[in-house]
This record gives structure tokens, C-alpha cells and sequence, in this order.
């Protein structure tokens, strides 16, 4: 199986459905402590940091990753932490693209 931060988002303007919960549940298995929200249209993760600085260079890294992947996540942000919340907007649901992200996200902290 080929590792989820590995692969490159399709794009997606509608058209196709949201993943189904059972395609969710094995996506969401391969990354680390993200959250489904109760609706199941959305995964998050809470970060936290040492600082406004660090904070910061994690919101552009995230940024950074959007613009390769064409992607775009909601955050939240304050002095030390940032909410990262993935969606696919145009089908207003999950698709593989939201879990490929949030993969990318997550090895940040690996490098």
C-alpha cells in the first residue's frame, strides 16, 4: 500500500460522492489522531507549539502544502496552537484528498 503523504491530490470540482463511512474509517486509520466530526464531512487536528514563531512556521508549512496539492484546509489559530480541519468544499464531504493532506500535515513533524 502506498503511504498516504506519498501521493498527490486529484483535483475535484464535484461531481463524485464523499467517501462512505467504511472508506473514511480505513483512510482515517492511517493518520495520526485526527478526529471525524459528528457529521462525518470533516477531519481535524489540534497542534501545539512552543510559541507564536513555531506556530507560524507550521500555518505557512501548511500553506505551502495547499498550494502543491491545490487543497485548501480551515485553520484556527492562536499564540500556540493551530486546528487544522480538512474538507473537500465542493461536495461537501470527504474525499481521499482531505486524508492524502492531512498525511502531509503529519510529517512535518517527521522531517
Amino acid at each position: 500500500m502506498t503511504e498516504l503523504h506519498t501521493i498527490r491530490c486529484v483535483g475535484c470540482e464535484g461531481g463524485i460522492p464523499a467517501l462512505s463511512p467504511t472508506e473514511v474509517k480505513k483512510l482515517l486509520a492511517q493518520v495520526k489522531d485526527w478526529q471525524i466530526s459528528h457529521d462525518g464531512k470533516k477531519i481535524s487536528k489540534r497542534f501545539s507549539f512552543k510559541g507564536f514563531y513555531k506556530t507560524m512556521a507550521f500555518v505557512n508549512a501548511i500553506a505551502w502544502i495547499a498550494n502543491q496539492e491545490n487543497h485548501h484546509p480551515d485553520m484556527e489559530l492562536g499564540y500556540n496552537y493551530c486546528l487544522v480541519k480538512y474538507t473537500t468544499h465542493a461536495i461537501d464531504g470527504l474525499t481521499k484528498n482531505d486524508f492524502i493532506c492531512a498525511a502531509k500535515v503529519d510529517a512535518l513533524g517527521e522531517v
